[in-house]
C-alpha cells in the first residue's frame, strides 16, 4: 500500500467501533439513495468502500436472493464492524482497494459508493476501475448522507467551487472516467450524484 492507503485505512480503523453510534439517524438516508439506483431482482450490485455496510441490507433488499451484493473496503476494523452488525447476511465482503477491484471486466450491474470518491487519492483512477467493472449502461451512485454545505460546515469549513464534488467539477471527471453523469442532488440532507457507464470510455 502506499502512503494515502495507509492514511486512509489508518483513519477508519481509529473509528470504526464508534461509526454507526456516532450517525445513528442516518439508515433512511442510504435507503432511500439505493432506492433511486434502480435496481432490479437478480442484478449485481458492489458497495465501494461499503464501510460498517449501512448500504448492504438495502441493496440486498434491491436486487433479492437471486441477487448478488458485494461489500468492499480497504479498512479491516470497518469490515468487522460490518460482520459485529450481521450485514454479513445481506453481502459478501471483501477487503479490496476500489482501484483494484477482484472482479472481471462488465460483471455488475451498478455500483454504490457513499463517501468515497472524497478518500481517493486519485479519483480518476478509481471512477475508472468501477467503470471497467460495470457493464454498459450500468449504474454509479455517488451518495452522501449530508449534502456539500452541511458536510463542509460539521467538519469546520465552508464548501468551495473547488469542491471535486461541485456539479462543474464531477460532471467532467465522470465523463473522463467512462460515465455519464444523469441527475445531481446536493442539499443539506444528501447528496447523490446518479451516473450511467458509457458504452466507450
Amino acid at each position: 500500500m502506499n502512503a494515502d492507503h495507509i492514511r486512509t485505512r489508518e483513519f477508519f480503523a481509529a473509528r470504526a467501533d464508534g461509526w454507526d453510534a456516532r450517525f445513528p439517524d442516518e439508515g433512511p438516508a442510504f435507503s432511500a439513495a439505493v432506492a433511486e439506483l434502480g435496481l432490479r431482482l437478480g442484478d449485481a450490485v458492489l458497495d465501494a468502500g461499503c464501510g460498517t455496510g449501512r448500504a448492504l441490507p438495502a441493496l440486498r433488499e434491491a436486487v433479492g436472493p437471486g441477487g448478488t451484493v458485494l461489500g468492499a473496503d480497504l479498512t479491516p476494523e470497518m469490515l468487522h464492524a460490518a460482520v459485529r452488525a450481521g450485514r454479513d447476511r445481506s453481502a459478501a465482503l471483501a477487503l479490496a482497494d476500489v482501484v483494484r477491484l477482484p472482479l472481471r471486466e462488465a460483471s455488475l450491474d451498478a455500483v454504490f459508493a457513499a463517501g468515497l470518491v472524497a478518500h481517493l487519492p486519485d479519483p480518476g483512477e478509481g471512477l475508472r476501475e468501477l467503470a471497467r467493472v460495470v457493464r454498459p449502461d450500468g449504474w454509479l451512485a455517488l451518495f452522501h448522507p449530508l449534502g456539500r454545505a452541511a458536510l463542509a460546515a460539521r467538519q469546520g469549513r465552508e464548501a468551495t467551487p473547488l469542491d471535486l464534488r461541485a456539479e462543474p467539477n464531477l460532471g467532467p471527471l465522470l465523463r473522463s472516467s467512462g460515465w455519464q453523469m444523469v441527475s445531481y442532488t446536493d442539499e443539506d440532507s444528501r447528496f447523490l450524484a446518479l451516473a450511467v457507464r458509457r458504452s466507450t470510455a
